[in-house]
């Protein structure tokens, strides 16, 4: 359902505004924090000098709210950051990992096809090696010796066909799991970076 909905033509056209809003974004919110650490920066040293020179209260509790401001800026800009490329590189492993597990479904199909394919085959060069048998007759044998050869070829060929799709279907499978790795290191470390904002706090 969700890969019907995800292939409507709408959202390929839509790709290249959404990509452009989102390197949008990432440097906007760059410059967001940068102006924040500039704004700690600034407010901290006038915060230290108002405090030593022990001016009138009303001044000092303007720069605190000062400082104050500017901290939380920079904590939601830091961390709207962080969080926005996480999303981004959680959605492209997601991909990686829908896109692994479709080529892996096609490569099972055409294993299977291949296998069945291979077992009608040889059960018919059974089939002609019987009859072979029970015919004597030397024209006979060799067209059917003919044929025995073409059909043994075609097994071969048909043989050689399935190792490569099994090969194609191993390396399918160890994409997946490298996939599937990555998605739970991301986690893990989405989960560690989450009990730290939440210790700051």
């Amino acid at each position: 359902r969700w890969q019907k909905i995800f292939m409507f033509p709408l959202w390929s056209k839509l790709a290249v505004f959404w990509n452009k809003m989102f390197l949008t974004i990432i440097v906007l919110l760059i410059v967001l924090f940068f102006d924040a650490i500039r704004e700690v920066r600034k407010y901290s040293s006038i915060h230290v000098n108002e405090k030593a020179v022990n001016v009138n209260t009303n001044a000092f509790d303007h720069i605190q709210l000062k400082l104050f401001r500017s901290q939380r800026n920079l904590y939601l800009s830091g961390f709207s950051l962080f969080l926005w490329l996480v999303l981004r590189r959680t959605v492209t492993l997601l991909t990686q990992l829908a896109k692994g597990m479709t080529s892996h479904a096609a490569l099972e199909m055409q294993v299977n096809d291949a296998t069945e394919a291979a077992k009608k085959y040889m059960a018919e060069n059974e089939r002609l090696q019987e009859a072979l048998s029970e015919k004597g007759s030397s024209r006979k044998k060799e067209s059917a010796e003919a044929t025995d050869e073409r059909l043994k070829k075609e097994v071969e060929h048909l043989k050689a066909e399935l190792q490569k799709t099994s090969n194609a279907l191993h390396k399918a499978n160890n994409e997946v799991s490298t996939v599937k790795k990555q998605c739970g290191g991301l986690r893990r470390d989405y989960d560690h970076l989450m009990k730290e904002y939440e210790q700051l706090q």
